[in-house]
């Protein structure tokens, strides 16, 4: 008697035990699954949220890379250290990149272009051999690249960029003197730009305007990291020390 009961005491603890092991076993893969399919679940979601979210993923593009190339140009071509960054300059940039690069340009470029060139929409879903063939689609896109270059970049970006420039390092608290002082740098400056802007936005914008729509945006803002650096470079130096008159009209 006394061994069969030590039998089923140890059959009993012997199964108590398998019982355990196949918890256990069953407890990682239900957890290994469950990560798995978390992780799996989070890069599905990161790759098609430029697709999905479009105007929110061109926005944090705009910003990060507009602030990132100021940044590149300060520590390599201007030898500066990295505690040495000029980032009241760099915030011109960061400013500039959100509200006029990643919210205005989304407005035109996508909300009014849609209204005013309609055929906008069904050209960038044809294949590229469909779109040769489609004259009203090919025509409207040559009419955006001729605006963008010859309307848009030349008299409402370089204004806007200049008197953002004021707003964030000029010397008076004045809108209206932001606005005076960076359409006088706007002139001053307009030959220059508008040549640097003819060579680098004329050819991309013949790319950019077959593009898809939601891929249309993140190449302008790719393009336009290195337009960006080129106007940290030129454009982008901040005068440190106002003259007398200038100290006083900003501390009235």
């Amino acid at each position: 008697m006394s061994v069969f009961i030590r039998q089923s005491t140890l059959a009993s603890a012997l199964t108590r035990q398998n019982i355990q092991r196949v918890f256990n076993t069953t407890s990682k893969r239900l957890q290994s699954n469950s990560s798995t399919a978390s992780d799996s679940s989070l890069l599905s979601t990161m790759k098609s949220f430029p697709k999905t979210n479009p105007f929110a993923f061109q926005l944090m593009v705009a910003t990060g890379k507009t602030s990132a190339a100021d940044i590149l140009i300060q520590v390599v071509a201007e030898r500066k250290k990295f505690d040495e960054i000029d980032w009241k300059r760099n915030g011109i940039f960061v400013v500039f990149g959100f509200a006029y690069l990643g919210g205005f340009q989304w407005y035109l470029m996508v909300n009014k272009y849609r209204q005013w060139f309609p055929t906008m929409d069904r050209f960038a879903k044809l294949p590229f051999k469909e779109k040769l063939k489609d004259t009203a689609g090919m025509l409207d896109a040559g009419k955006m690249v001729l605006f963008d270059v010859l309307v848009h970049l030349p008299f409402m970006y370089f204004p806007t960029y200049y008197t953002v420039k004021e707003f964030v390092g000029g010397s008076s608290w004045n809108p209206t003197d932001w606005v005076i002082d960076g359409c006088s740098k706007w002139k001053e400056n307009f030959i220059d730009d508008f040549t640097a802007l003819l060579k680098l936005w004329g050819p991309s914008d013949c790319v950019q305007f077959v593009l898809p729509l939601h891929i249309r945006m993140p190449f302008r803002h790719l393009v336009s990291f290195f337009w960006t650096a080129y106007v940290s470079f030129t454009r982008g130096d901040i005068d440190d020390e106002p003259d007398a008159s200038e100290t006083t009209e900003k501390s009235e």
